[in-house]
């Protein structure tokens, strides 16, 4: 806590800088006592007056940087020093420091194992968008090995710290999906009463990523330009238009609210709370004894909420203006050719009639889109001759773009013709759905095998099956010790937790989906990577 009239630098590298970003506001260091936040692998002035609190990941690169800012003489850069690494710090590393200067300036030396970033308050990042290219690339083999050990020590982190030590399951078609279960760090975690892990490989489902998505959140990313969670748009005034930036954030109590709402319900639900508002105005304005209601939303208490509202309202309206100009043929297409059958239920006989008009569209389509189209096609067909993918390449104009069809190989995807069958069988659902949201992601279909204990331990195994257990004691992971050695009950939420890890990058689709799974298990997503989106293929 910061002690009165005692600040202190802060100096972080870019992945524990990204961490804080997605949880703190620059107000909550000042509120800590920082003065100045800093890079620790750029030049910084040297303020022997200020002790400095180093937030950073254990790497050569950012070690060599602490230690040179207490080399100098006749002063180090700072007073002292307060270490905190976000991961555990290798060995030849910490030998460094020991032998370095450093040791008369260190007050705090602590490692956190702090390897994730917060997306949503059930979703969270392991912020390595390079991985998919490793592990699905077959050039890249050596790097794969090396960061398997590193992804499951930041799985076993936020398990961990999220007081969870599941059962772990796994997709049992991929070896990936075999190694990283039985991955060291792992350890043996026998199951904190039935919570669970479950590890799936991004081409489970290779549909959901190739559909434009039409709940709130995944419409907004998919069809405008937000950065950073930053919408940005116009409000007319009398003379002129004014524009103003929104951040869609968990302290957007409406965008929690709504995100993963079918967009068809959220303009009437933003309408239906601000009635609410409004009328619970009201009732202050009759007790306040203000006859003009128009002047109660006018008093500048209300201002932030009212102006919430009107945004939502905005940014609703311009998902669907969007919808309308660009995508709303492909979400037609799309969803026909995903599940195989129309809106009214009855099979596709000849796909290839409702695709070349899209392929052939003159307007200005995204050519990923068509790529999407035609991967869709080639699911639904198990399969098609070369010749037949070259002229729907042709179709669409995309042959500059033609590696991105053929690369799905790397996948274990077959592009031609075989026995077998390519589309999986699903879970019959018989709840109504909207004309453009049949598809259902097929990773909810797995959350709710789980739930209902239906999942098929032949393609899902267990690493060691869970068993519930009352004992405190705790078996030992060789990684990090007694991990729930004693811990009081009262630590612990009631009720099973269930930890999805997909490895290779998350859908918005999936994400949404799993709002609804589990049916009294709570969901609480693991992915890394940016959220995955189909214009982004």
């Amino acid at each position: 806590m910061k002690k009165e009239g005692e600040w202190k630098v802060l100096i972080m590298d870019h992945p524990s800088m990204r961490i804080l970003s997605s949880c703190c506001m620059l107000s909550d260091f000042v509120d800590k006592g920082i003065t100045l936040v800093e890079d620790i692998n750029k030049r910084r002035e040297t303020i022997p007056s200020l002790e400095a609190i180093y937030l950073f990941s254990p790497v050569e690169k950012s070690v060599q940087a602490l230690i040179n800012d207490f080399q100098g003489t006749p002063a180090f850069t700072y007073k002292a020093a307060h270490i905190v690494f976000i991961n555990t710090c290798p060995e030849p590393l910490f030998n460094d420091l020991r032998k370095s200067r450093i040791t008369k300036a260190i007050k705090i030396l602590r490692e956190i194992n702090m390897a994730f970033l917060p997306y949503e308050s059930l979703v969270y990042s392991l912020d390595g968008p390079q991985i998919f290219h490793n592990w699905f690339s077959s050039y890249r083999f050596l790097e794969k090995n090396k960061q398997m050990e590193m992804l499951a020590e930041q799985i076993a982190t936020l398990c961990v710290t999220s007081k969870e030590y599941p059962a772990i399951c796994y997709r049992k078609d991929r070896e990936d999906n075999f190694q990283l279960a039985h991955a060291p760090s792992m350890g043996e975690i026998p199951g904190k009463a039935c919570s669970q892990l479950l590890i799936v490989d991004w081409s489970f489902d290779l549909v959901s990523p190739l559909l434009h998505e039409l709940t709130y959140q995944a419409m907004a990313y998919d069809l405008l330009s937000i950065e950073n969670g930053t919408y940005k748009y116009e409000t007319m005034g009398i003379s002129d238009s004014q524009e103003k930036e929104a951040l869609l954030d968990e302290d957007d109590e409406l965008w929690v609210q709504l995100r993963h709402m079918h967009i068809a319900n959220v303009s009437k639900k933003v309408t239906e709370l601000l009635h609410t508002f409004c009328e619970s105005k009201r009732l202050t304005m009759d007790k306040a004894n203000i006859k003009d209601p128009s002047q109660i939303l006018k008093m500048p208490q209300y201002q932030k909420e009212l102006n919430k509202y009107s945004m939502h309202l905005n940014l609703a309206e311009h998902c669907m203006q969007h919808f309308k100009w660009t995508v709303e043929k492909l979400c037609s297409v799309g969803q026909d050719l995903a599940m195989g059958t129309d809106m009214d239920g009855q099979m596709i006989k000849d796909p290839m009639k409702i695709i070349v008009p899209v392929l052939l569209d003159p307007s200005p389509m995204q050519a990923y889109d068509k790529i999407c189209i035609i991967l869709l096609y080639i699911f639904l067909k198990n399969g098609i001759g070369l010749g037949n993918l070259i002229r729907l390449i042709q179709y669409a104009n995309i042959q500059q773009l033609g590696n991105i069809i053929h690369s799905m190989q790397f996948l274990g995807i077959s592009l031609v013709p075989r026995s077998g069958q390519l589309r999986p069988e699903r879970k019959v659902r018989l709840e109504s759905t909207y004309q453009l949201s049949h598809w259902t992601p097929m990773l909810k279909d797995a959350t709710e095998d789980i739930a209902e204990n239906k999942l098929d331990k032949k393609l899902w195994p267990f690493v060691s099956d869970p068993v519930p257990t009352t004992s405190s004691q705790a078996a030992v992971s060789p990684r990090f010790g007694h991990w729930h050695k004693n811990k009081p009950v009262a630590k612990y939420r009631t009720g099973p937790c269930l930890i999805v890890y997909v490895l290779g990058g998350v859908s918005m689709s999936e994400m949404s989906a799993e709002q609804t799974a589990g049916q009294g298990n709570e969901p609480l997503w693991g992915r890394w990577g940016p959220p995955f989106r189909s214009e982004h293929f």
